[in-house]
């Protein structure tokens, strides 16, 4: 077997099944499967402590886990804008120019308008912190993300009693964003939320991850984050919202009706027609481990979909 090291490992090679080992978790691999000692320690060692962060006081819905590296939370992503491989955001986002940017607002509110983004940052009184949420697409991280609640963007606006959902839009520059000049999926990318979803504590507005802004790979300069579903809901860099009173057609809804639901809630009982979604691979393990329903904050959102059938709203 080949084993590089890891300053000779390019990104776009890097694989959760090959790469992301736990040190300790594959050590005790190794002794039960009679590997030798010699060929574990030939594995790269992890990054350093510091590369761990933050440290800081916790928040009421950070959890517990050890977050993932700044290398494999910038360098293995999901953002088809820049390419459909693993590693093609972080190769391919280079000329990717996340400044200036406005944000549009719309649809049934009060107060529409369109904010600068730094202006919006600076002015508006949206505190920024850190929270450290588990995020899952069959593979997963903890990723210690720097935000704001959405529902306190969205009480500035002021929804009418219309209001039932929110679409969200992506920006559309094929000439700095190559995978839009494929037909992978339909340009510029939709998602939505229900309005009750886009209240929810959990839901944030991201501006930065490890303390530092966005980089391009990670849907700079503004994305949001819904950590009870599947990643594909979390948009990247937005550049639009609209508040309707329909269910919105989403991206992925359209490319796969029969794969991707509007709710995307994490659920271990409903598997995709592809694959099982029962087990995760945490992106620095060699196990995989159990999916937990609604990626472990059933206690802080389970109770919005009561009564419902989501097998059917999956």
């Amino acid at each position: 077997m080949l084993i590089k090291r890891a300053d000779d490992i390019k990104s776009s090679e890097i694989t959760p099944e090959h790469l992301y080992f736990n040190r300790r978790e594959f050590i005790r691999a190794a002794s039960v499967a009679g590997i030798g000692l010699a060929s574990v320690l030939a594995f790269p060692e992890p990054s350093p402590a510091d590369d761990r962060w933050p440290r800081g006081k916790k928040g009421p819905y950070d959890t517990d886990e050890e977050v993932n590296t700044l290398k494999e939370i910038t360098t293995y992503n999901n953002f088809y804008e820049f390419g459909v491989d693993k590693g093609d955001p972080s190769q391919n986002s280079g000329s990717f120019q996340p400044k200036p940017w406005s944000v549009r607002i719309e649809g049934y509110v009060k107060k529409p308008i369109t904010y600068n983004l730094e202006d919006l940052l600076k002015s508006s009184r949206l505190e920024d912190r850190i929270y450290r949420m588990r995020c899952v697409e069959g593979w997963s991280m903890v990723i210690p993300w720097r935000g704001f609640p959405l529902a306190d963007l969205v009480k500035k606006v002021e929804p009418t009693s219309k209001a039932k959902y929110v679409t969200f839009e992506t920006v559309y520059r094929p000439d700095q964003m190559p995978g839009q000049k494929e037909r992978t999926l339909r340009w510029p990318y939709v998602e939505g939320l229900r309005l009750d979803e886009a209240l929810n504590p959990l839901t944030l507005l991201v501006t930065g991850v490890y303390g530092k802004d966005l980089p391009n790979q990670n849907g700079a300069p503004f994305r949001l984050v819904v950590p009870w579903k599947y990643g594909f809901k979390g948009l990247k860099s937005i550049v639009r919202s609209s508040f309707t009173d329909k269910e919105p057609m989403t991206t992925w809804m359209l490319a796969g009706p029969d794969e991707y639901g509007f709710y995307s809630n994490v659920n271990p009982e409903v598997d995709h027609p592809r694959w099982s979604q029962k087990t995760e691979r945490r992106i620095g393990e060699f196990f995989k481990r159990k999916t937990l329903p609604f990626n472990g904050y059933g206690d802080l959102v389970a109770s919005m979909y009561a009564g419902m059938d989501l097998r059917k709203y999956f």
